[in-house]
């Protein structure tokens, strides 16, 4: 495979330093990208990069995944306007244990010559004094060179601490350390890190005399302009207690036609023939998202599992789809207890029993509308079906609505669901 290739048609590629395409050509090569360690989970805004370390290992060669615990004491500033909050190194220690387990699933650790290794920029830090520092590294960076990079330029008006002026040359360093202990040549990373990365080129060729080579995908925008990763506000985890595996499913299903065409081949691994076959029959009937529950279904299993894509699928056919009353009625207690992603309630079960009004219910008994006028207005407006049927405000709730003797299932519209929980 010809991973610069590859990645240019998978809309993966923006900048390549000359050389390198012909350097992947001719030998295996040691690739490295960082990951930062504030979360002991990644994120999909993590995806990119974790997607050419998956190319990079399909095309033959070894990936070696870097956790900053060195430089997550830091603060990168590339793309940010403030200096964010520096971690201890046992916070770090915790996240990456977090990370290099999600890792896992996308590379194989197990393939010989080209095994994925994590490595911890820590480890070569920790017992490098800060005079031992200026001394043998920064003498080959001037300060000039330093100031022409965008992560700083675009920092000068707001301000910079000397910590995030240095992260550039930090990073550098740890491409010279991986050059002359592990052979790596080649550095990746998302196009706001080029300055970085040509840094750490620049100082293997002044301080080592060797040549090193870099290549960046773009950032990755939505069709409507905004940031891509977050979901009303809020990241998508890869971890599911941060993300349940059903959230994660739903943000893939709900991505727009025109995002689902690029997200298709950027975030899956399927081929340029299979991807343009499901366009070509997308396109043919793009009410019934293909591409969507492709991409959400690949996607899902390889951070959570099969049965967790089985059960989101399950979830949101019985949610979004046609399901009637009796669909409800099928699902068992432990479906209720695993139906992941939907807001949950709880009332007392003497609410059964004291001929309790809807509006009530809604409002006071369970807190699922704020107000008994804001509960009113929706049953009014005839949005509120318990259990797939519709209810009136004038309707009272009984025990004949419990599904398996504990659960009332409320939905507001047509995708706003809410669990309540009878506590007996």
């Amino acid at each position: 495979m010809n991973l610069v290739k590859e990645l240019r048609w998978r809309g993966l590629l923006q900048d390549i330093m000359p050389g390198t395409e012909e350097l992947l050509s001719k030998e295996v090569v040691n690739g490295y990208v960082g990951f930062d360690p504030t979360s002991d989970s990644l994120t999909i805004g993590n995806m990119v990069p974790i997607m050419l370390l998956m190319h990079l290992q399909r095309a033959g060669h070894k990936p070696i995944a870097l956790v900053g615990g060195a430089t997550g004491m830091i603060g990168d500033p590339s793309g940010k306007s403030d200096e964010r909050n520096l971690l201890s190194v046992e916070q770090i220690s915790f996240n990456l244990a977090g990370i290099q387990k999600q890792l896992e699933k996308f590379l194989d650790f197990d393939c010989g010559a080209n095994s994925a290794e994590v490595v911890n920029n820590y480890d070569w830090f920790k017992d490098f004094s800060f005079l031992d520092f200026i001394r043998d590294v920064g003498k080959h960076i001037t300060v000039s060179y330093m100031m022409s990079k965008d992560s700083v330029k675009n920092r000068l008006e707001t301000g910079m601490s000397f910590t995030e002026f240095s992260y550039q040359l930090v990073q550098g360093y740890d491409f010279y350390w991986l050059n002359q202990n592990m052979n790596c040549k080649l550095q990746m990373g998302g196009s706001d890190q080029w300055g970085n990365i040509v840094t750490g080129t620049e100082l293997i060729r002044r301080k080592a005399g060797g040549e090193a080579f870099a290549l960046t995908a773009p950032l990755i925008t939505k069709s409507d302009g905004t940031k891509f990763g977050k979901s009303e506000g809020n990241n998508v985890w890869l971890d599911r207690n941060k993300t349940s595996p059903y959230q994660f499913y739903q943000f893939w299903l709900n991505v727009s036609d025109d995002d689902a065409k690029k997200f298709i081949k950027i975030f899956t691994l399927k081929s340029q023939s299979e991807i343009e076959s499901l366009t070509v029959e997308h396109e043919s009937a793009p009410h019934l998202r293909l591409l969507q529950k492709e991409l959400a279904h690949e996607f899902t299993t390889r951070v959570h599992s099969k049965a967790d894509t089985e059960k989101a699928i399950q979830v949101t056919n019985l949610l979004f789809g046609n399901a009637t009353k009796e669909d409800v009625l099928g699902l068992t207690e432990a479906d209720w207890k695993e139906l992941d992603g939907v807001p949950r309630y709880s009332c007392d079960a003497e609410v059964l029993k004291e001929a309790t009004s809807m509006i009530d219910f809604l409002s006071e008994k369970t807190g699922i509308f704020a107000s008994k006028g804001e509960a009113k207005r929706s049953l009014t407006e005839n949005a509120i079906s318990v259990n797939k049927e519709k209810v009136k405000a004038e309707d009272f709730v009984s025990s004949a609505m419990l599904l398996c003797e504990q659960f009332i299932l409320v939905q507001k519209g047509k995708k706003n669901y809410y669990l309540v929980e009878v506590n007996r």
